[in-house]
This record gives C-alpha cells, sequence and structure tokens, in this order.
C-alpha cells in the first residue's frame, strides 16, 4: 500500500521532474484517495508549458468504409448494420472552405480505411484545401512509407495514428488480421517523414490492464509523438465486443493528465468519446491537461452515419452550432480559442 506522502511525492516528481518508472505510473492510476491533486498538477503543467488558449481542429469524417475488421469498432468491415458513405472530393473541399469561414485553422481528415481514395486522389484534395491556408492532419490508417510520403509532399503536416495498446498479444486479438509491428513501423516512418505524430490509446478494452496503459503512457515518451488522444472504449452494441464493460471517464482522463506530466508541451485533445460518458466531459478534460479539440465540422446525415461508438454527442447538430458551443464552454473556463494553426513548441 502506498502511503499519502509516498502519493503525493510522485505527484510532485511527475509535475517537476516529467519523469516517472512504469511502478510509479501504475501507482498513480490506481490510486482514488489524491485524484484532485493528480489532476490539478496536470493543470498547471498544461498551463505552464502550452498556455490557456485551446486549439480547435475541424473534424472532416469523409468515409465510413473500412477494409478493417477491429472487434471494437463500429465501422469494422464485418459489421453490414453500418450504411456505407464517402464524400466526394470536392464535397470535402466544399466543408473545408466552410469550416476555414467558421474560424478554424486546421482541418482533420478522418475515415476508414477506405481504398477507394488512392493515393493521387489523396494527394489533389490535400493539395486543394492547403490553398486554403489550412494545416490538415490525416487520420485515414495504416499506409506504406512511400504513401505517407506523397502526402507530406503534398502538404499534410499532422497524421493521427493510434497504437490503441502496447500490448502485442492483445492489439493482435483486439485487431484481426493486423500486425502490431507494423503499427508501431508506421509511426516511426510518420515522425520520420517530419509529421507531426498523433497516436494514442482506448482505456478500457476487455483484457487491458492498468501496466499496459502505463506502458502506453511510456511508449508515447519513447516516441517523442506530438498529440496524444486518449479516450475511453465505448462498446458498440453491432461489433464482437458488444456485451463487453467498457472504460470508465475516470481511468480515461488519469491516462490523458498522466500523458500531460510526462510529455509536458504536446497538444492533447479532450476527446469526444469522454463527453459521451460525462455531459461536462470536454470541459473536464481541458481541465486535467487537455488543450485541443476537435469539433466535428462534417454537415448532414453523415454525422449520424460515422458511428465508430453509440451515444456519439453532437450528431444532429450543425458545425456553426459545434462551433459557437464549444467556444462557450472555454470562454467558460477562463481559457480562450487559438487563433494559430497549433503547432507543438518544443519546451520541454
Amino acid at each position: 500500500m502506498t502511503d499519502k506522502k509516498d502519493i503525493l511525492a510522485l505527484i510532485k516528481k511527475a509535475e517537476t521532474t516529467h519523469e516517472l518508472t512504469k511502478d510509479e505510473i501504475v501507482a498513480l492510476l490506481i490510486d482514488t484517495e489524491y485524484e484532485a491533486e493528480f489532476f490539478a498538477a496536470a493543470d498547471r503543467v498544461r498551463r505552464m508549458y502550452v498556455g490557456d488558449e485551446v486549439h480547435l481542429r475541424g473534424l472532416i469524417e469523409f468515409s465510413n468504409t473500412c477494409k478493417q475488421n477491429c472487434l471494437y469498432c463500429g465501422l469494422r468491415r464485418d459489421n453490414k448494420k453500418v450504411n456505407r458513405y464517402r464524400l466526394g472530393p470536392e464535397t470535402i473541399l466544399d466543408f473545408a472552405t466552410k469550416a476555414k469561414s467558421y474560424g478554424y485553422r486546421t482541418v482533420v481528415l478522418q475515415s476508414g480505411e477506405d481504398e477507394w481514395f488512392d493515393v493521387a486522389a489523396m494527394v489533389d484534395i490535400i493539395k486543394k484545401i492547403k490553398e486554403l491556408g489550412l494545416a490538415i492532419t490525416l487520420s485515414v490508417g495504416e499506409k506504406p512509407r512511400e504513401v505517407y510520403q506523397a502526402y507530406r509532399d503534398a502538404g499534410a503536416d499532422r497524421y493521427l495514428l493510434r497504437i490503441e495498446t502496447t500490448d502485442k498479444a492483445l492489439y493482435e486479438k483486439l485487431d484481426p488480421g493486423m500486425s502490431w509491428d507494423n503499427r508501431v513501423k508506421c509511426l516511426q516512418d510518420i515522425k520520420e517523414l517530419g509529421f507531426e505524430l498523433g497516436t494514442g490509446s482506448l482505456v478500457g478494452i476487455p483484457g487491458q490492464t492498468v501496466e499496459s496503459l502505463a506502458d502506453d503512457v511510456l511508449f508515447f515518451k519513447s516516441m517523442d509523438a506530438d498529440m496524444i488522444g486518449v479516450g475511453p472504449f465505448i462498446p458498440n452494441p453491432d461489433t464482437p465486443l458488444a456485451k463487453e464493460a467498457g472504460g470508465t471517464f475516470e481511468l480515461s482522463t488519469k491516462v490523458m493528465a498522466m500523458t500531460r506530466l510526462l510529455l509536458p508541451d504536446i497538444n492533447i485533445p479532450a476527446t469526444t468519446a469522454m463527453e459521451s460518458l460525462n455531459p461536462q466531459g470536454r470541459v473536464l478534460a481541458l481541465q486535467r491537461g487537455a488543450n485541443v479539440v476537435m469539433p466535428n465540422v462534417t454537415e448532414g446525415e453523415y454525422r449520424q452515419l460515422y458511428l465508430l461508438y453509440p451515444g456519439k454527442i453532437c450528431i444532429n447538430d450543425t458545425p456553426a452550432h459545434c462551433r459557437s458551443c464549444i467556444t462557450g464552454k472555454i470562454q467558460g473556463i477562463g481559457r480562450k480559442v487559438a487563433e494559430t494553426h497549433g503547432f507543438r513548441v518544443k519546451r520541454a
């Protein structure tokens, strides 16, 4: 049993040195008595290293077609209940143009692993959006290095590819037909090619341990990732994991706060899934270490069709309403919306 003095000393060590051992991370993640002090430390580190500005990234979900069959994902290939769609390049560009008019400086192009969008199609889309003066984050899955290179050459700035879990056996069980080693190779390629690297984990997947969550955070640190997205696993009724318990909001924000303490100057989104579990989820996440929010700028029925998990928030809202709503929440906690592209500034 770790006593009060030990836990408070660990929080102080994390806040001042940004270094913890795996056992120390585990001790803080399982402690329930000093969570307020732990979250307050993460918030102080966030303020010191990245300030009070919150960066908004406009999310365009342009295809819910996916060749992969991950057991936890509502878009998995074998889910026959999904009404599949893909947006044409003109529609994607239209949504990006509108996102700029709402004041976004970055758009995030996210899809399942949809092979209809070949390299030429994606390069053309990237170049046209780049002409708008926006930063571009891609989240379109595993690709060969030369494809990442083509995206980078076309002007893409960031790439988001979550590791989901650093437990290799668990990863390959939950992601049939996929290789954990290849996932890591993709992350290394992305980093080497000069993208800002985004990764992250899913908290609460069946079979996951607190020890493996500690490994996740140490993995993010070893990769020197620039953006980390941590979110709870929310079981989708149309997947093989439908009856599993799912992750909790508290543990998800603890992993997120731990990430802030150990990687003090990176960008950390308050993920939408957190608000599906807690009505104040994104605001609380912003007070526990996060400094980015990614409101959806996809329009119409597509917002409802991109259902990774049930209970997804804001699916009936308009992009303009989302922009105004999240701005109000950010200002309500004494923070402000950033007006820059929001690239990581290394201060650690």
